[in-house]
């Protein structure tokens, strides 16, 4: 572990130690007794491989601030101080750091004391409240520092001298985020500062150490950034969270790390809808779903708390953050917002400076409102899936009967397979004059807990809309199968963003004239961006030549995330209008960065199939723009990089790409640069291959994270053998967890296209052989018809 073990001490008296290099065994000279003795180690640690890092500048990057910073999390502390390097373990500390006196050292807690000697200061910090060790944290760095305060209570930015502006329009909202969480968790902010610290090559968004955060300085915004940047102002608020989730209430066990995290990543959902509205928080909801379903579909099912793991790193993933989430907000929804909030602070109240597991939330959750919701978290976080409804509705006029038919898809008729859950339905009215209409609900709650039930409804007259799961707090897949009318009357009218989305999303599969008109007033009318966004994506897949014409509408939305949406539809739409809208955009620029660089992006997709010339042309503007438009966080020169990865039968392409691999080149377009060079191989001649795999296996000898993270993707989409080596020698040799489990899923990626090519192979083999032994049959045939006519 880095680690250099040079003496021990227990009440100053030398004790006898061994140490193997990951545990330090003391062997007392005496028996401890019930009185506290103090440990003393020396140790000397230099240039630890994890933990501790070192930034400065090099021959490379000469510009890269002189900084060190910590990353604990999970078990990384031990790298560079002795200690019980393990969640449930919560102690108070102090950090006494020598550095030159022109840097600045932020720690946990309070200062105590700054010191001088010669060209030296020492900083004396000490934290008084208990927490787990891989929360103990240092930055050094020549920062600048920003105050602001909440009751009190110093808030301190510290970021990099000459980003000040970029520092107040970032993080600026962090009281007023105090104050939200102080009063929604009921329990005041607990520490006696709250510091941000932005460092240069962070391997992670951010890291929550306790009353010091530390925040990787690619969040900080430029005045275009802030235009659509909303990931900054989420993680601000994730990582503030986190100090009463996991810093004041530990987590006893990596297991039950959902709990944590679960209630960070909620807490983005409840500063959205805070701060921006209700339908703003439900789409953000929506897509935390989405990325937890995604990761269930194409990589793994696994229950949220789990003892299953080589390192516990590997917890780290969808279904702890976002799938958490989740849950969280179906305690909500089963619980109502005042028993919610009142569940969440017994809980707090309860376990503050504590470890705790899963079951102490269904405690708190049982002693605040007297209900047992044990029957949820047996389905939704001590088992791995989700339910997969799919949901078909009828009106029958005679008997003024709604009819309502519920699959559960994921049983495939196994009633162990269900999920056991009370939803509410909705069926709606709209009443009122054009455009000053008035929309109303009545709701019925039902038992769902079969492969497929049918349900009946006596209502006065025909509802106008229906609604699955109204108010969408179920974590679930949903597939409507609803009459045309119904679901064009739910699209425009339903007051829930998230059952419009899924109305939309039906129109497209029904397909149709009337479908495009439905869905074309939408894209155009809808009063919420996330819906107009939703509409976009579905028009491509009608494919019909109406549906293109009304995805033109959108290129000018006065939102910069619709006119992102449209662009990305455009690209799958392979119409000369298509072309030419996505290619003034491209040349013109926008407003926001990320719609730009879609642009870029969607230019690559959209130019493989033209001709040759127009080809030509779109590589010659991509790499143009690889050449002028520099910008924040790389991210309109990514997009370039993204749309020359399109070409992936062209080697030009390729040799455009491989220079921003190079050392030297922003980190973020570098990593851009490697991801492009695993998607432009697919198609490229063998020599073309063996370039890109030379620059890769160069590559992956680096110890970066976020480097390994890149190159791992890049060769899962190599369609080559010689990626499956580098990447079993990048699994067996990094020293994080999550860059093993890539490399080892790149691994069954990359062998499974193989097998394809080798079974594709076999069947041309095959076929030549069953055309050849047909034409030796027929030669045969001819012979004997001559033979005959003789």
């Amino acid at each position: 572990m880095d680690l250099e073990i040079e003496s021990v001490q227990c009440d100053n008296v030398a004790q006898p130690f061994d140490y193997d290099g990951q545990t330090l065994h003391i062997e007392l000279l005496q028996p401890l007794g019930t009185e506290p003795v103090k440990l003393a180690i020396a140790y000397r640690a230099e240039q630890p491989q994890r933990g501790l890092y070192f930034i400065g500048p090099d021959a490379h990057y000469p510009d890269k601030p002189l900084q060190i910073w910590t990353q604990g999390e999970d078990e990384d502390s031990r790298y560079w101080f002795p200690g019980f390097d393990y969640p449930g373990q919560v102690v108070t500390s102090e950090v006494r750091v020598r550095i030159p006196k022109n840097l600045r050292a932020i720690s946990n807690g309070e200062l105590v004391v700054t010191e001088t000697e010669g060209d030296a200061a020492i900083y004396h910090w000490y934290q008084r409240q208990p927490h787990p060790t891989y929360l103990i944290t240092l930055a050094v760095g020549n920062f600048a520092e920003l105050q602001q305060e909440w009751q009190g209570i110093p808030v301190i930015y510290y970021v990099e001298r000459g980003r000040e502006d970029q520092a107040q329009r970032s993080l600026g909202k962090t009281p007023r985020m105090l104050g939200f969480l102080s009063q929604k968790y009921g329990y005041d902010y607990p520490y006696s500062k709250y510091a941000q610290v932005c460092v240069a090559d962070f391997i992670f968004g951010g890291m929550e150490n306790t009353s010091t955060t530390l925040l990787t300085d690619r969040c900080l915004l430029d005045e275009r950034a802030a235009l659509d940047n909303q990931r900054t102002e989420s993680l601000v608020v994730h990582e503030l969270a986190h100090q009463w989730f996991g810093d004041l209430v530990a987590i006893a066990h990596w297991s039950h790390a959902w709990i944590k995290e679960g209630a960070a990543s909620y807490s983005e959902v409840q500063w959205v809808e805070q701060e921006y509205g209700a339908d703003e928080g439900a789409y953000y909801l929506l897509q935390e779903a989405r990325r937890y379903l995604s990761e269930d579909r194409s990589r793994y099912r696994r229950p949220i708390v789990t003892n299953i793991y080589r390192e516990a790193i590997e917890l780290y993933d969808r279904h702890l953050y976002e799938k958490g989430a989740c849950v969280y907000h179906m305690l909500r929804g089963q619980l109502g917002d005042e028993q919610f909030d009142r569940a969440i602070q017994t809980f707090l109240h309860d376990n503050a400076h504590q470890p705790v597991e899963t079951v102490d939330l269904l405690r708190a959750i049982a002693k605040a409102t007297g209900r047992n919701l044990a029957y949820l978290f047996d389905q939704y976080v001590f088992r791995g899936g989700h339910p997969e409804f799919k949901v078909s509705y009828a009106w029958d006029n005679n008997s003024k009967l709604a009819k309502v038919t519920v699959k559960q898809a994921q049983a495939k008729d196994d009633e162990r397979q269900c999920f056991d859950l009370r939803l509410p339905l909705a069926f709606g009215d709209v009443s009122g004059q054009a455009g000053a209409e008035t929309v109303s609900q009545e709701t019925v709650t039902v038992r769902v807990h079969q492969v497929e039930q049918s349900f009946y409804f006596p209502l006065a007259r025909r509802p106008r809309f229906f609604s699955f799961d109204a108010g969408n707090y179920t974590l679930k897949t949903l597939v409507l199968d609803y009459p045309l009318n119904e679901l064009k009357a739910q699209l425009q009218y339903d007051p829930d963003p998230v059952s419009r989305i899924y109305a939309a999303i039906a129109l497209a599969k029904r397909g149709g004239i009337t479908a495009v008109k439905a869905l074309a007033q939408a894209l155009t009318g809808d009063r919420f961006w996330g819906v107009r966004a939703e509409v976009a994506a579905q028009l491509t897949k009608l494919n019909l030549d109406q549906a293109v014409e009304a995805l033109q509408a959108g290129v000018s939305d006065t939102d910069p995330r619709v006119r992102r949406a449209v662009l990305a539809a455009l690209s799958k739409c392979r119409t000369a209008a298509s072309y030419a809208s996505v290619q003034r955009v491209a040349e013109q620029g926008d407003a926001s960065y990320y719609t730009e660089a879609t642009a870029l992006r969607s230019l690559g997709k959209l130019a493989v199939g033209q001709s040759h010339e127009s080809q030509q042309q779109a590589i010659a503007l991509l790499e143009q723009v690889l050449t002028e438009r520099a910008g924040w966080n790389e991210v309109v020169r990514s997009g370039a990089l993204d749309g020359l990865s399109q070409f992936k039968t062209v080697p030009a392409a390729v040799d455009a790409i491989l220079p921003y691999t190079e050392l030297g080149t922003p980190q973020a377009l570098r990593l851009a640069a490697i991801r492009a060079l695993g998607e432009v191989s697919t198609g490229q001649a063998p020599a073309q291959v063996e370039l890109i795999l030379a620059r890769l296996e160069a590559i992956a000898g680096e110890s970066f994270f976020l480097i390994q993270v890149a190159v791992s993707h890049a060769l899962g989409h190599m369609r080559d053998a010689g990626a499956l080596a580098l990447l079993s020698q990048l699994a067996e040799q990094t020293a994080d967890g999550r860059v093993r489990r890539l490399a080892e899923e790149a691994m069954k990626s990359v062998q499974k296209h193989l097998d394809g090519k080798k079974a594709l192979q076999k069947l041309r083999d095959d076929l030549d052989q069953l055309k050849q032994e047909n034409q030796d049959l027929r030669s045969r045939l001819a012979r004997l018809e001559a033979k005959n006519s003789d």
